[in-house]
């Protein structure tokens, strides 16, 4: 396992477009995220800023790469070969995934970090990590149910665009409206009970317990990711 997350790693660093979609981008709108956060507080709040790091690092880099990553070992053969291997499927999968899942960690660490200290630290540090940990792995599950539908990298610039627009714009739309309205809705959405999650461990005023029954939500959405991945994914280009 890791000596596949090792080169894989060497790849995303060797292919200039994966480190502009998982890297350069992400970071560059979350930093004006963080250097306009009075801006944006005022629209939202601290948290609501926070979400937005969350979900803009892992929609473009943790959901978009792992999908195009996979489509793309897929295609050159790269994932026939390794099942050939004693490497066992969730081995071969973990470490394909776990260097964009890294990235991701420490990209959101750092930026939340910056936040914290130009604009004040969260209330629930803790409940901000369980926040973060369950949107990793919503984002990895629907990466690898998307990456069952999609045929070859190029392919990916498609099929990515609905969750990853998607979820920002739940982000958002829960960010800037709050709950007061159709509640329910907004926390069945993808991303919509993990954003809300954020907000109260970064802005505080909601019981822990509260909080964290917004679990539920994202961890649904996790059971339905993987169970689609199940269906869909394919180790062997379609013919």
């Amino acid at each position: 396992m890791l000596s596949i997350a090792s080169s894989e790693l060497i790849q995303i660093f060797r292919n200039r477009l994966v480190l502009i979609t998982s890297l350069i981008v992400p970071v560059a709108v979350c930093v004006l995220f963080v250097r306009q956060h009075e801006t944006f507080a005022a629209i939202g709040s601290l948290g609501y800023i926070a979400a937005i790091v969350l979900f803009t690092v892992t929609a473009f880099g943790l959901y978009a790469t792992a999908v195009t990553t996979l489509a793309s070992r897929r295609q050159n053969l790269f994932l026939k070969r390794l099942r050939s291997t004693a490497a066992s499927d969730v081995s071969i999968l973990t470490g394909l995934l776990l260097p964009v899942v890294v990235l991701a960690v420490v990209q959101v660490t750092a930026i939340l970090i910056a936040l914290a200290v130009v604009a004040g630290e969260p209330s629930d540090v803790v409940l901000l990590v369980v926040a973060t940990i369950a949107t990793l792995a919503m984002m990895v599950g629907l990466a690898l149910a998307t990456a069952g539908l999609t045929n070859s990298p190029e392919h990916a610039q498609v099929t990515i665009l609905p969750v990853t627009l998607g979820v920002i714009a739940v982000a958002s739309w829960v960010g800037i409206s709050g709950i007061a309205d159709l509640a329910w809705l907004k926390r069945l959405l993808p991303g919509g009970a993990a954003t809300e999650l954020t907000m109260n461990a970064w802005n505080g005023g909601v019981a822990v317990t509260d909080s964290l029954l917004l679990l539920g939500p994202t961890l649904g959405w996790v059971v339905v990711a993987v169970a689609l991945a199940n269906r869909l994914f394919r180790w062997e280009p379609r013919r």
